[in-house]
């Protein structure tokens, strides 16, 4: 047992300073069979502490319906074992570039502004979330034994919102459901963030990349008093589909962290290893300093630019921070431990069987949706997938161009079963005018909600509607297809049929085979760390051996997925890919 608090200038373990050296490692961004190696990885770095938020819609899919909470004290309890103390972010929003920033989508469907707020409703779901999820932390706190040190009050405040008596509820409901450890916030080094964020009697700290002392001097205008923290030193960045990959010289980011610990504080790396949105969890952003322009779609890979890299190994940025991170250390740092073993050599899979859009939709697709205008994601209860709006154009009437507004936020669309077009801007037109009658379907695909600013919480689907020159259409049937509804007992209902030849089903206009669910087998002898690549296939998301590695997108910059050695096995592993708009004809693993 051991008590953790905050001094006037120093944070104090049974009374005497110590600097808290942590780094970020996200337990739902790594297979749990590699939590241990990755922690070791962030002793060998000279880290003494570990961070990780908490993304509630991972464990709450539906109100009242919880998914493996557990998996928090199961990661604290490796956290203890590996020598480590634990920061935990419960949010209950976090950001972290996961999808809709942690809060689950049927709360922010029916909310919607009224999140993050001291609305009533709101506060209700908050409190029963906490009191679920809590005791996993408080149980394992370190003055009862365990690694956790601190646990944040909401996450970011300031750059989202103003509201004092919510982040007071919060921070008094953390204590009411019994965290004893300090609470703290974080924000930004900007006097309308700290003084939006921030609570009184409530350690306040601050992220930042660089420039570490204007930033404690700020934050020292604030609060004259208590420890200095960078609770999130930016030391790489994340990636959005279509864009450039995005990174940091190592000697850039390690000159910064020296420079946060110069000035006596702590740090938190941010991330140290950052992992994978497996699932289909990765976020999104808005363009523009304000966060209200075009979609920008998070990518799979979380790697960061981490000095821990996706696949646990270390890189240039590791070895820097270690030789700045080092000099603190109390002792020698640990030996770095063994890479995971890798797949011993490359592998290809053909499909050999296949089913159409519509096949997989009618097996696995949620109850059909029948009203006058399109409904929203949030409306079907559909989280992470695509959605099939099927409508029709009265006649007989001459061609006159479709519309589509309130569109998030990609449409592969069709019209009499031929394909049309593929629309991604929010009021979009399709090329080609439509004339009437004719039968009008868009595949809708979400690729991750709003994780920050101002239209966090934002709806999917076709939030406006459908026009025919300027006249809506009415009467439209929806139906949902959810990734979490591609199980190893839903896939083999699904009526596959052979793939001729082992080539993919030709179609017209679509560029290589046609969209639908591809199954496959990859025989491996060696398993191990893998990755995937899909030369020839265009979008969609890809599970192997029933685990759902996440999207890819051909619009790069991520040009495979990392597949984790847990996942694989000796021999036959089944591979799906469900292809939304053009596929390839292999699949390989190296």
């Amino acid at each position: 047992m051991a008590e953790f608090t905050v001094g006037e200038r120093d944070f104090l373990l049974d009374g005497r300073p110590v600097r808290l050296l942590s780094g970020a490692l996200h337990y739902f961004r790594v297979h749990e069979g590699q939590w241990e190696h990755r922690l070791a990885m962030l002793r060998a770095m000279g880290l003494n502490c570990v961070e990780t938020y908490v993304p509630w819609n991972l464990h709450e899919p539906e109100p009242g319906r919880y998914r493996d909470v557990g998996a928090l004290g199961r990661f604290l309890d490796a956290a203890g074992r590996a020598g480590l103390w634990a920061i935990v972010r419960p949010g209950p929003y976090i950001c972290a570039e996961w999808e809709n920033g942690g809060l689950p989508h049927w709360l922010t469907g029916r909310l919607g502004r009224r999140v993050r707020s001291e609305d009533a409703e709101y506060l209700v779901h908050v409190n029963r979330w906490f009191r679920t999820l809590l005791p996993e932390v408080v149980a394992r706190q370190i003055d009862r034994g365990g690694p956790v040190i601190m646990v944040q009050a909401e996450n970011e405040y300031g750059s989202y919102g103003s509201d004092h008596g919510y982040l007071r509820y919060v921070a008094d409901l953390l204590e009411a459901c019994g965290v004893t450890v300090p609470l703290f916030t974080s924000d930004g080094p900007e006097d309308h963030m700290l003084t939006g964020g921030s609570v009184p009697g409530v350690l306040a700290t601050v992220n930042f990349g660089s420039g570490a002392r204007e930033a404690f001097r700020v934050l020292r205008r604030h609060r004259p008093r208590g420890p200095l923290m960078c609770m999130e030193f930016w030391c790489g960045w994340f990636a959005h589909w279509g864009d450039a990959p995005a990174g940091r010289d190592a000697r850039d980011a390690a000159a910064a962290l020296a420079e946060v610990l110069e000035c006596g504080a702590s740090v938190n790396v941010y991330m140290a290893h950052g992992g994978t949105n497996f699932g289909g969890w990765a976020g999104a952003n808005r363009a523009g300093a304000l966060h209200d322009g075009p979609l920008e779609a998070t990518v799979t890979s979380y790697d960061y630019d981490a000095p821990v890299d996706e696949a646990g190994l270390p890189t240039a940025k590791f070895w820097a921070f270690r030789s700045v991170l080092e000099r603190y250390a109390t002792g020698p740092l640990p030996p770095v431990p063994p890479p995971p073993a890798r797949l011993a050599g490359r592998v290809a899979a053909v499909p050999h069987e296949w089913a159409p859009l519509d096949g997989v939709l009618d097996v696995l697709g949620d109850e059909e949706w029948d009203g006058p205008v399109p409904p929203s994601f949030e409306e079907l209860g559909v989280d992470r997938g695509l959605v099939r709006y099927r409508l029709r154009v009265p006649g007989p009437r001459r061609p006159y161009p479709l519309r589509v507004t309130g569109l998030r936020d990609r449409a592969v669309v069709y019209v009499d079963g031929v394909r049309a077009g593929v629309l991604e801007a929010e009021d979009a037109v399709l090329p080609e005018p439509v004339a009437g009658p004719a039968v009008v379907e868009l595949w809708v695909e979400s690729l991750g909600r709003v994780n920050y600013g101002p239209r966090l919480g934002e709806a999917k689907g076709v939030t406006g509607g459908v026009l025919h020159e300027r006249q809506y259409v009415h009467g439209v049937r929806a139906r949902g297809l959810r990734v979490d509804a591609f199980t190893a007992d839903g896939v083999a209902k699904v009526p596959f049929t052979p793939v001729p030849g082992g080539e993919p089903v030709p179609v017209t206009p679509v560029p290589g085979g046609e969209p639908g669910l591809y199954r496959m087998v990859a025989e491996v002898d060696g398993a191990g760390d893998a990755a995937l690549e899909l030369p020839g296939w265009t979008r969609g998301f890809v599970w192997l051996n029933g685990f759902c590695l996440g999207r890819y997108w051909g619009v790069g910059p991520q040009e495979s997925l990392f597949v984790p050695g847990p996942v694989l096995r000796e021999g036959a592993n089944e591979v799906w890919v469900l292809e939304l708009e053009g596929a390839g004809a292999s699949v390989r693993l190296a």
